[in-house]
């Protein structure tokens, strides 16, 4: 398996333990995304997510899902070049927005970036071949 479709995995994998944290206990999934609203935070956020987009624009064309990871890459690399922009001010309020819907809600969105995860997982797994 090429480095950079093991580099996706691990990412993949960190985004459903990421969701999988959030499901167990939201309060510290949501102390974490606290932890990064200061302007460095949320620079290294839009660095991570646009790294991921490119890595995902990268391993499409070898994946089981090719069309599927170039859109969500695109989507992606959107999000982390406009993460700066919204500020910290502006991030701040909708993590206590996200936090005031409570624990439910909460799951419900890490269950979503567990669902994502797998996919990412499934998509950059080698195919299997048959035996017949």
């Amino acid at each position: 398996m090429p480095a950079l479709n093991v580099i996706v995995m691990i990412l993949g994998i960190a985004v459903a333990g990421l969701g999988l944290i959030g499901l167990v206990a939201p309060a510290l999934l949501l102390d974490f995304g606290k932890s990064l609203l200061t302007e460095g935070g949320l620079y290294a956020v839009a660095a991570v997510r646009v790294a991921f987009g490119l890595l995902l624009l990268f391993v499409a064309r070898a994946s089981r899902m090719p069309r599927t990871l170039r859109i969500i890459g695109f989507v992606i690399i959107f999000a982390g070049l406009s993460t700066p922009l919204f500020g910290v001010e502006r991030s701040a309020f909708m993590l206590d927005w996200l936090s005031t819907q409570g624990p439910a809600f909460v799951r419900v969105i890490a269950m979503l970036a567990v669902a994502f995860g797998a996919l990412v997982v499934y998509a950059i797994s080698p195919r299997r071949r048959s035996t017949v």
